[in-house]
């Protein structure tokens, strides 16, 4: 049965490779159906074969598999081994990154039908699942920094896919730059791990980490630092620039310039979500730092609270959704710090079903509008497109967390988690996740009532031409749907309060971490969770008056937010800046870069390389032959001379060296 297994587990992953490489090299021969029919089938296969792991690990008792594929390279003792670890914890990301992943290849044949770059557009996306299928499945570093680069890679190609379009250039090399940032620090925490443990192996480091819990390293000066918590933060500064966490975010609301496949794939089950799993899957390191914990509480809480109000100031529906999706991984990054892992990896995958209806739903928004994306150019749409309007309202209800959807499971979860966390910085991050939830239920709905209800504010030629999209888009969004009403009902027992993850995750006993095993002293059900939120209303207070602010705001008194802002200039204009990160990062990295380039320019080419070593040795040539052009003049008192004073300088250094 293993080599059975270890069979699927390759076909998992080689499967989306094979279409990808289809595709891209052998477009032009196989025809725009052919590229998408490859990829489809090659995702598919990849999806089902998932399911069937899902199956053997989490039902059938199936036994953990840790093998090494092959040995990359050996150098000084160390071995650089390529493998896999498919676990509770991968396996579950596996089905989420290839069942979504599968949805959106669908889907883009509707979307990107009359693109020219179509079959490049199929290799990207599938590329794309493989990368992230490496990610997940790794069981030692060397892997996880490969799938962690050829994610960020592939998002780089994707981004920026209309290379005509100098927004989106500016975007995905604005999406490059930033992950780089982050990558240093997470390349810094790999090389400390295998500086302290001589391994790359995740079980052979797992299994020695107890032994330098109160490790000290010296990074400058003589104060000692726990090598832990430096272990930890660097590999967690890796985690926010993949996963888009202040002040590392400011990437992904530009990284809707690519197509709305992309947005989908990028934001709802991939490259966003890998820096939380792997937070997740380094949970024995994190425990041994309290102080990493704390920071990435406070880093989640900001993120959470302060991206979510910026999707309030947004008119552009990707923008919005992208700023939620901000809002949301901060979500999840403060149920890590809280040491809630499960907590986390549960509102991922939810996440990861009910955003990705959002943003398909926004993108067949926007194709039959002729990819027009400002919401204050729509309205009243739920008139012609019916089945988008329930599904984006069924999406909707899930990311505000309303009673009963996978959201709202997820998302209280988290609530609760921090509500019993004692950890420096929880206070705050209790507070910021509480706010979140009337933030979030305000623009959400204020999206969706400025795009399906309301007057219709486009001019009747493009209303008379508005349709449902074609089923090839709404299919997925209706399949994508289900999991967003029901899969969170699901999984919250046996995720949170059951043994779903078993070993695969580590929380320690001790310090009062082990906040999911205090909820669950009084879980009861689901009825019991659902009673819960009643007795304890203060979270569906927030979230009704949220829907009903957005409601007298965008649809009862439509002139008021106009009003609002005028009021509230300087608050607005902070928000439209988001908060000057873009325009501090142009002034002082983006500028600072290219000043001190010119300034080295000048200096070093210029003056030193040029002035000095290439026109300086000229210079010295003209001068010295100008000289020996005057000594060779040809007279013969001249050469007479020069005899006689050099004869007198030898008389003069032997007699001196004689008086010595």
């Amino acid at each position: 049965m293993i080599n059975n297994m270890e069979q699927i587990y390759l076909a998992i992953v080689l499967a989306p490779l094979v279409g990808s490489v289809l595709a891209g090299l052998f477009g032009k021969l196989i025809g725009r159906s052919g590229a998408h029919w490859v990829t489809i089938i090659g995702v598919a296969i990849s999806s089902i074969l998932s399911m069937i792991a899902y199956k053997y690990h989490m039902f059938d008792g199936g036994a953990i598999y840790n093998q090494t594929l092959y040995t990359w390279l050996s150098s000084g003792g160390i071995d650089f081994k390529i493998g896999f670890l498919i676990d509770p914890l991968s396996v579950t990301m596996m089905v989420v990154v290839t069942f979504v992943s599968w949805m959106i290849h669908i889907y883009t044949i509707g979307y990107m039908h009359d693109d020219p770059g179509y079959q490049r557009f199929f290799s990207y996306i599938s590329l794309f699942t493989f990368a992230m299928l490496m990610l997940v499945m790794s069981n030692n570093f060397l892997q996880l920094f490969f799938g962690w680069e050829a994610v960020g890679l592939v998002s780089y190609l994707l981004i920026g896919f209309w290379y005509k379009k100098e927004t989106a250039i500016f975007a995905n090399m604005k999406a490059f730059l930033v992950n780089r940032v982050g990558d240093f620090g997470f390349l810094l925490g790999i090389a400390a791990i295998l500086m302290t443990f001589n391994t790359l192996d995740y079980a052979d480091i797992f299994s020695n980490v107890a032994q330098h819990a109160d490790s000290t390293i010296t990074i400058w000066g003589d104060e000692p630092w726990s090598l832990m918590t430096v272990i930890c933060i660097c590999l967690f500064i890796g985690a926010m620039g993949k996963s888009a966490q202040v002040p590392l975010h400011v990437w992904l609301p530009d990284s809707m310039e690519g197509p709305t496949p992309i947005s989908a794939l990028i934001h709802a089950a991939t490259m966003v979500t890998a820096g939380i799993f792997m937070v997740s899957r380094m949970s024995p390191l994190f425990e041994l730092s309290e102080t990493a914990l704390s920071f990435i509480l406070v880093i989640g809480s900001i993120t959470a609270l302060f991206m979510g109000l910026l999707g309030l100031v947004q008119n552009d529906i990707k923008r919005v959704v992208a700023y939620s999706t901000l809002s949301q991984l901060g979500y999840m990054t403060v149920a890590l710090g809280a040491s809630a892992y499960a907590a986390a990896m549960f509102h991922l995958v939810t996440h990861a079903f009910f955003k990705a209806l959002l943003f398909l739903g926004a993108g067949a928004v926007i194709i039959v509008m002729h990819h027009e994306q400002d919401m204050r150019k729509m309205g009243g749409l739920y008139k012609v497109m019916p089945i988008t309007w329930l599904t984006c309202l069924f999406g909707t209800l899930a990311l505000i967390g309303f009673p009963g959807t996978s959201g709202f499971f997820s998302k209280d979860a988290i609530i609760e988690a921090v509500h019993h966390s004692t950890l420096a910085g929880s206070g705050f991050a209790y507070f910021s996740v509480v706010a979140g939830v009337f933030i979030t239920a305000l623009y959400s709905f204020r999206l969706f009532f400025m795009i399906f209800h309301g007057k219709q504010r486009m001019d009747m030629e493009t209303w008379k031409h508005l349709h449902e999209a074609p089923a090839v888009v709404t299919v997925p969004l209706i399949v994508l749907a289900i999991p967003s009403l029901i899969l969170g009902a699901f999984l919250i027992g046996p995720m949170l309060f059951g043994d779903y993850f078993g070993d695969a995750i580590y929380v320690a006993s001790t310090g009062g971490h082990d906040v999911l095993a205090q909820m669950g002293e009084g879980y009861h059900g689901i009825g019991g969770f659902l009673l819960h939120s009643i007795q304890h209303p203060l979270v569906l207070i927030l979230m009704s008056s949220g829907i009903f602010v957005a409601w007298l705001c965008y649809i009862k008194f439509p002139d008021v937010p106009e009003k609002i802002v005028s009021k509230i200039g300087p608050i607005h204009r902070l928000l439209v800046n988001k908060y000057g990160f873009d325009d501090f990062n142009q002034l002082v990295f983006a500028k600072g870069s290219t000043g001190i380039g010119q300034l080295l320019w000048r200096i070093g080419d210029i003056n030193i390389i040029d002035g000095f070593f290439v026109n300086g040795t000229a210079r010295s040539v003209r001068v010295f032959s100008s000289f020996v052009r005057h000594v060779q003049s040809g007279y013969l008192y001249h050469y007479a001379f020069s005899i006689i004073i050099g004869l007198l300088v030898l008389l003069a250094v032997f007699v001196h060296g004689v008086l010595d």
